[in-house]
């Protein structure tokens, strides 16, 4: 006969072992199931462009017009009217020179040429009255159209003693100080014309046929936080550098607000190949094209703005770090350009 004890205490276990079992199920069925989570990727979106036809090259800004200022014939400087990077306009005074001899010269040869004419009037009226040789009366005038030359010449030495902007700009260099002797023709400021400026770019000899003053262009100026402007017309320069092979061309750009200044640094973009006509096809960054194991290749896509997906394609030509796509993608698509090796077919993005 069977210990009731022990059935008892068996009974309890079964119990037990069957409470157990319900809660774990219990448990399991009450944990909600965890959201995968959508993966961090760069996109861009697909558009046309002639950019496969496009240069860089490294220019740099120059003031479309320098003139050094100088005086004609030195002296002391007493004044220095401006500073540098200060604009000015044209005709406006900027230094001068102690004036003390010139205005001494002015002064005798005002007196000499009124003495002169004084004679003159007098030696008139006395040739007037037949009282006067013709021969006489030649040397008379001739000395006082000489005593007007002097005072002309004097008149101008003492405007000569200031120096004057020759046309509306900026002051690009003042480099000397009141109290120094300046020299005749010793300059004493530069002046830049920045309302329009130059960005001179060196192109290699197997290029510069396919620029034209028209060809398109586009400048990138870093000291400027990248801010571009659109260039003008170029000129194209006809000798070579002996050392490099390179022409040196430069492109008006409109500098109304005097951004750019001469010596910046710029990112030139140049379009060779058709001047910004036609041509234009769909390009990705070259690491965006992966290869499978058939050799066939492919781009990451975004569909439904959401979800990755393969899209098969056939390149072209490269360029740079892009490559064009003959075939496979159209305007408007949305491809992946960064984060794509953590993706699968269908895997949720967000961007």
């Amino acid at each position: 006969m069977m210990n009731v004890s022990y059935l008892k205490r068996s009974v309890l276990c079964v119990a037990v072992v069957m409470t157990a079992g319900a809660m774990a199920l219990t448990s399991c069925s009450e944990s909600p199931t965890k959201a995968v989570a959508s993966i961090n990727v760069s996109v861009e979106q697909m558009a046309k462009t002639s950019e496969m036809m496009q240069r860089s090259y490294v220019g740099q800004v120059e003031a479309s017009e320098e003139a050094s200022v100088s005086f004609p014939t030195g002296g002391t400087l007493t004044r220095m009217l401006v500073s540098e990077g200060e604009v000015v306009a044209k005709g406006q005074l900027l230094a001068e020179v102690d004036k003390t001899q010139a205005q001494n010269a002015v002064d005798a040869a005002q007196s000499m040429a009124n003495q002169a004419q004084d004679a003159l009037a007098r030696m008139k009226k006395i040739h007037d009255n037949n009282s006067l040789s013709d021969m006489k009366w030649v040397e008379v005038q001739s000395q006082a159209q000489q005593a007007e030359a002097q005072l002309q010449m004097a008149k101008k030495n003492l405007a000569d003693c200031k120096v004057v902007a020759p046309f509306s700009g900026v002051i690009g260099s003042k480099l000397m100080n009141a109290g120094e002797n300046a020299l005749p023709e010793m300059p004493v400021y530069t002046v830049l014309k920045i309302d329009g400026v130059k960005v001179k770019v060196s192109i290699p000899e197997n290029e510069i046929a396919k620029i034209t003053p028209s060809t398109a262009s586009v400048i990138a100026v870093a000291a400027l936080d990248g801010k571009t402007f659109s260039g003008g017309v170029i000129e194209k320069g006809v000798v070579a550098n002996a050392a490099t092979h390179t022409y040196d061309i430069r492109i008006a750009v409109p500098n109304s607000h005097r951004a750019l200044l001469p010596g910046m640094v710029a990112n030139v973009r140049l379009d060779i190949g058709n001047n910004g006509v036609g041509n234009e096809e769909i390009t990705v960054p070259l690491a965006a094209v992966q290869q499978n194991a058939s050799g066939e290749k492919y781009v990451w896509v975004v569909k439904d703005g959401k979800t990755a997906a393969k899209q098969a394609v056939e390149v072209g030509k490269s360029a740079g770090n892009r490559i064009a796509i003959v075939k496979g993608l159209e305007e408007g698509d949305t491809v992946v350009t960064a984060g794509y090796q953590k993706l699968s077919e269908g895997s949720e993005v967000k961007f």
